[in-house]
C-alpha cells in the first residue's frame, strides 16, 4: 500500500494510516465463504482485516483457499427433499444451495 515502509514499526504504521483518515480493524473470523454462480471459495483460519478509507469499506483476507462446485440438483432431489421434511420446494433448494448435499439438507431442515 505504501511503498519503501515494509520495514516501518507497525504502531508507526497504524499512525500514519490514522493521520490519512484510514481505519483498519481486526474481524476474528474463523472461515470466509465467497459464492459464485457455479462454485464456492473457501477460505479457512483467515486473517481478516477491514479497512475504511475515503468512506468505502474493503476487506483484505488471506489464509488457506479452497474451491468447491457447486452442486447441481434436479427436480427430484428437491422434491425428495421437501417430502422428507414437510417443507416447501423452495425452502428445500435453498437447503440444498447452502449445503451442498441431499442428507446435509434433510437435517438442516429438520431441525
Amino acid at each position: 500500500m505504501f511503498p519503501g515502509l515494509g520495514g516501518m514499526n507497525p504502531k508507526k504504521m497504524q499512525g500514519m494510516m490514522k493521520q490519512l483518515g484510514i481505519q483498519q480493524e481486526e474481524i476474528p473470523a474463523e472461515k470466509v465463504i465467497i459464492e459464485t454462480s457455479d462454485k464456492k471459495i473457501i477460505i479457512e483460519n483467515p486473517n481478516v482485516q477491514k479497512i475504511k478509507m475515503q468512506g468505502q469499506e474493503s476487506f483484505q483476507i488471506t489464509g488457506k483457499v479452497k474451491e468447491e462446485t457447486q452442486e447441481n440438483f434436479t427436480q427430484e432431489d428437491i422434491k425428495l427433499v421437501a417430502e422428507k421434511t414437510g417443507k416447501s420446494e423452495a425452502e428445500a433448494r435453498t437447503a440444498l444451495k447452502k449445503t451442498g448435499d441431499i442428507a446435509e439438507a434433510i437435517v438442516k431442515l429438520s431441525e
